[in-house]
């Protein structure tokens, strides 16, 4: 079972709002040529760049001089007796002889104040002269000794003093240039990643212009796109009927009756 008229057919369709339809004209237009409008680049600098101060000092911290070649581990020396020899006082057998001839004039003066003693009791060029004598020259044997042996220790811990003072000096400056050499290790990598940042930023910036130009047609259409959204759209229904296939045979049978009425009045 056929609903409606024969041949009949219902559409939908969909129209603005009458009192809308002026405004909207006039925004499409408006959006159309907003659309159709070429991309506006900007032609400023996209990022700051260097200023004066840094370039001033990435040129002085990279021109230093790193002392890579000076730079290592403190290697201590050890004090040998050729060191020993090396820093004491060469002048030390000159500095004992003024120790020496006084003890060598005190043992003179000794022998002679021995010697008078035993003349007057008699006694001298005897056995006991021969004893004094001996004596005398051994205690001058061991005072000789003792300066001896001191004056060369002494010269010893002063020069094994000065060989520490040295070697304590040595390593201090070793560790000022390992500290300098990696302080201006440092400071270069620092300000070189600054320079890097910066470039980087630079790379940055032109990326984005670059994406910005690239996707702004696209965004020109979600543009376009976004006038139609909210529209007050509303649906319209009308129908219109086909001929049916019976109406036009009647229609042409009509016709036919026609023509036979002309011939029969011709006859």
């Amino acid at each position: 079972m056929v609903d409606g008229p024969v041949g009949s057919e219902t559409s939908r369709t969909s129209s603005l709002a009458p009192y809308a339809a002026p405004y909207v004209t006039e925004m499409l237009g408006k959006g159309q040529a907003l659309a159709n409008q070429g991309y506006q680049a900007y032609t400023g600098p996209l990022t700051a760049g260097q200023s004066a101060g840094q370039q001033a000092a990435f040129q002085g911290v990279a021109g230093l001089a790193v002392p890579t070649q000076q730079m290592g581990a403190f290697q201590p020396q050890q004090f040998t007796a050729q060191a020993a020899q090396d820093y004491m006082n060469p002048y030390l057998q000159a500095a004992l002889d003024p120790q020496i001839e006084e003890a060598r004039r005190q043992a003179q003066i000794s022998r002679l104040a021995d010697a008078g003693r035993l003349t007057k009791a008699g006694a001298y060029g005897g056995s006991r002269q021969a004893i004094m004598e001996s004596e005398l020259n051994r205690n001058l044997a061991q005072n000789l000794a003792g300066i001896t042996g001191q004056g060369y220790q002494d010269a010893y811990s002063q020069a094994m003093n000065q060989f520490n003072v040295e070697q304590g000096r040595l390593q201090t400056a070793q560790d000022a240039a390992n500290r300098y050499g990696l302080e201006a290790l440092a400071a270069q990598a620092n300000l070189g990643a600054q320079e890097r940042a910066i470039e980087q930023e630079g790379i940055t910036a032109d990326l984005a212009q670059f994406e910005e130009e690239r996707d702004f047609p696209y965004k020109q259409v979600q543009y376009q796109q976004s006038l139609l959204q909210g529209l007050p759209i509303g649906a319209q229904q009308y129908s219109y009927q086909e001929p049916s296939a019976l109406s036009e045979f009647i229609s042409g049978a009509g016709g036919i009756l026609d023509l036979f009425r002309g011939w029969g009045g011709d006859g």
